[in-house]
C-alpha cells in the first residue's frame, strides 16, 4: 500500500492577542518517498518576548530541512542536528538582544517506512491513539510543582547546548498522532480528547473540535492541535526489516517433515555453517526456498543484519525477471515465529550443477545463459545495487528455461552494515585484481611484483561483469582464467589468461575475444556496462571484437627490466670467474 496521511490542525490566539503556536506537516517531494512524513508543534515562550519569532523559524527549519537530510540517516540523526543547528543560531541571537529573548517548545513527528519517531523539547505534548487507547509519548520538561507548571526546563534557543528527548516505536494502519501545545492538554485532559475522537471522525473536524473545547472549558493560553492519522504505509524500510529480525529467534536446525509456522520440511538443500537453506511445502501445497541462519550463528548481530539486509533487497528491487521473488507470508501460513525469508521455489539446476556433471557447455548453451545473467546484472546496477559473488553457483537455470542470479546475501546498496561494506566478500577465483590492490595497466603504476604499496579499491558494476566473465570462461572450458584461488589467498594476475579455444575447440573465435575482453588483467580493456557486455554477445559473429592486445612483460612485472639486468651480471661475473681462475695468464 503507498504511504497515505490525513493530516487536520486548529490554531487559535483564544484569549491573547498574538497566536505564539505554528504548527505545520510536510510530505516528500517525488523520488523522497522513502524519507516519510514530517509534522510539528512549536510553543514561543512569551515571556522572552520574540516567542512567535523563535516557535516559527524553528519550526520552517524542522519541516524543511529534513528532507535535505542524507536518506541513509535515521531519523534521530537527521532531527538532532536540525534542532541542535537551530538552538545555536537561536541562543547565539538571543545572547546579543538580551534581554529579549526568542525561545520555544517543540515536538516533531516523523513517520518513515513502518516506525515513528519523536523529538521533544519543553512543554508542548504529542499522543498516540492505537486501537481506542490513547497514550502519552511525551514528558513536559517543567518544574514538579503544581504552581509552576509553566517554568519550561528545556525550550529551543534557551542555551547553548538543547538535550532533546526521543521516542521511537512501530507503525500501524489507523494509528492517529495528536501533537498538541499546553493551551490544550492544560485544559483537556485524556478522557475528554478520546471523547472527541470517537468514530467516525476526520483529523480536520477533530483538530478544530479539541482546540474549540479547550476554549470553551477556560483555557487562558494559545491553542493548537495538530492531528496525523496514518491510513497506508510505505514499504518497509531496512531499519524496520532489522528491528523485526532483532526480535525474532533463529529456527533449530531442521529435518524433513518438521514443521515451521506451517511450512513443512521437505528437503535440506544446502548449509554452509553460516546460513541454512531448505526446500518447505506450505499449507496450499506450493513449495518454497526457506533461508535462515544457522543456530550457531543467532547471536551474531553483523549476520542478522546482512540477511536482512538481503531480504529487503530482494524485495525493492523492480523489474526482478532473473530474480527470485521473495515473500512475506507463504500462501495459508500463520504469523512468523521466527527469523528467516521465503522465497519462490524453481526446479532445474545452477550453471555449477550443469558442469559438474557435463564438465562444460556448449557455446549454444553458455551465450544464452550468460545474456540472462547480463540482463539481471542490469538491473541490479541502474538500481544501485553490487552482487559481489557472481559465480555459476549463483546462477540458477530454472526448468522454465530462465536464468536467475541467486544470493544477495553480500551485495553492495549503499545502505548495507557498515561491517559488510569492509568485508572482503566473494569468492577470490572470481574477484577482479583491483580488489587485491593489483593493477594490471599497461604502464605498470601498480602492478603484481610491483614494490610500490599496493591499494585494494572497493568492489563496483565492472567487478560484477569481471567475475561474470570468469564463469562464461569456466563453463565454456570447464577452467578458470587464472587458476584456482583459494580463501585467504591474494588471486594470481601475473600472467594473461589461455585462450578458452586452447581448453575447447569448439568455441567460435567471436567468442573467445567476447570472453578475453571480460577477463581482461587490464581494466581499461574490459566491458564497462553489463549492456556493452549483452551487445557484444548479441552481435556474436556479425561484429565481432578484436582480439585484447596481450600484456607486455614489463606491464606484468615491471621489475623485469632489473631482473634481466642482474642475469646479465650474474653470468658476466661468472665468465670473469672463470677466465681468471683456468685460462692461462
Amino acid at each position: 500500500m503507498a504511504f497515505q496521511i490525513d493530516t487536520g490542525y486548529a490554531s487559535l490566539a483564544g484569549t491573547k492577542a498574538i497566536n505564539e503556536d505554528f504548527c505545520g506537516a510536510m510530505l516528500p517531494d517525488a523520488g523522497q518517498e522513502d524519507m516519510g512524513a514530517v509534522a510539528a508543534v512549536a510553543d514561543g515562550v512569551s515571556s522572552g518576548g520574540m516567542g512567535k519569532e523563535a516557535a516559527q523559524t524553528t519550526l520552517v527549519s524542522v519541516l524543511r530541512d529534513y528532507f535535505g537530510t542524507p536518506k541513509k540517516w535515521d531519523a534521530t540523526v537527521a532531527l538532532d542536528r536540525i534542532i541542535g543547528a537551530q538552538n545555536t543560531w537561536l541562543a547565539g541571537v538571543n545572547q546579543r538582544r538580551l534581554p529579549a529573548m526568542g525561545l520555544t517548545t517543540l515536538t516533531a513527528l516523523v513517520l518513515r517506512g513502518h516506525a515513528y519517531t519523536l523529538a521533544h523539547v519543553g512543554d508542548s505534548r504529542a499522543y498516540l491513539l492505537r486501537g481506542g487507547q490513547l497514550k502519552q509519548l511525551t514528558h513536559d520538561h517543567v518544574l514538579n510543582h503544581p504552581d509552576m507548571r509553566h517554568q519550561l526546563l528545556r525550550a529551543v534557543g534557551a542555551e547553548d547546548r538543547i538535550v532533546v528527548d526521543y521516542v521511537q516505536g512501530d507503525l500501524q494502519i489507523g494509528d492517529a498522532f495528536l501533537l498538541l501545545t499546553d493551551g490544550v492538554h492544560g485544559t483537556l485532559r485524556k478522557r475528554q480528547l478520546l471523547e472527541l475522537l470517537t468514530e467516525p471522525w476526520d483529523s480536520e473536524t477533530a483538530s478544530k473540535a479539541i482546540v474549540d473545547e479547550a476554549l470553551r472549558l477556560g483555557s487562558q493560553d494559545n491553542v493548537t492541535a495538530l492531528i496525523v492519522r496514518v491510513l497506508g504505509l510505505l514499504d518497509a524500510t531496512l531499519d524496520d526489516d532489522s528491528r523485526t529480525s532483532n526480535h525474532l529467534p533463529i529456527p533449530p536446525l531442521l529435518k524433513v517433515g518438521n514443521s515451521i509456522d506451517g511450512l513443512v520440511v521437505t528437503a535440506p538443500v544446502a548449509d554452509n555453517g553460516i546460513n541454512v537453506l531448505y526446500q518447505v511445502r506450505s499449507p496450499t501445497g506450493k513449495l518454497y526456498a526457506l533461508k535462515t541462519l544457522h543456530p550457531a550463528r543467532a547471536h551474531d548481530k553483523d549476520e542478522r543484519a546482512m540477511l536482512s539486509h538481503e531480504g529487503w533487497l530482494a524485495k525493492n528491487t523492480r523489474q526482478a525477471e532473473h530474480l527470485v521473488r521473495i515473500h512475506v507470508q507463504a500462501e495459508g501460513q500463520v504469523e512468523r515465529s521466527s527469523f528467516y525469508l521465503l522465497y519462490d521455489w524453481h526446479g532445474g539446476e545452477t550453471l555449477q550443477q550443469i558442469i559438474d556433471k557435463k564438465h562444460q557447455l556448449e557455446a549454444g548453451q553458455a551465450v544464452p545463459a550468460a545474456m540472462q545473467a547480463l540482463k539481471a546484472l542490469g538491473v541490479l546496477h541502474r538500481q544501485g545495487i553490487i552482487h559481489r559473488d557472481i559465480k555459476p553457483a549463483n546462477l540458477h537455470m530454472g526448468d522454465d528455461g530462465v536464468l536467475r542470479v541467486l544470493d544477495l546475501g553480500v551485495a553492495l546498496s549503499g545502505k548495507e552494515p557498515s561491517s559488510m561494506r569492509k568485508l572482503h566478500a566473494g569468492t577470490p577465483s572470481y574477484i577482479n585484481p583491483e580488489q587485491w590492490g593489483l593493477d594490471a595497466r599497461a604502464d605498470g603504476k601498480r602492478s603484481a611484483g610491483s614494490i610500490t604499496t599496493p591499494v585494494e579499491e572497493l568492489p563496483d558494476s565492472m567487478s560484477d561483469l569481471f567475475a561474470l566473465g570468469v564463469t562464461l570462461y569456466q563453463i565454456l572450458t570447464s577452467k578458470l582464467p587464472y587458476g584456482d584461488v583459494l580463501p585467504y589467498q591474494a588471486g594470481r594476475y601475473y600472467r594473461d589468461p589461455t585462450p578458452p579455444s586452447r581448453h575447447n575447440p569448439t568455441i567460435p573465435m567471436w567468442l573467445e575475444h567476447v570472453v578475453l575482453k571480460a577477463v581482461a588483467r587490464d581494466k581499461r580493456l574490459r566491458f564497462e556496462t553489463a549492456e556493452e557486455f549483452l551487445l557484444a554477445l548479441e552481435r556474436g559473429a556479425s561484429r565481432p571484437l578484436t582480439a585484447p592486445q596481450a600484456t607486455s612483460l614489463l606491464a606484468r612485472d615491471p621489475t623485469a627490466g632489473w631482473k634481466l639486468g642482474l642475469a646479465i651480471s650474474l653470468l658476466f661475473n661468472l665468465m670473469l670467474v672463470y677466465w681468471l681462475l683456468f685460462l692461462p695468464t
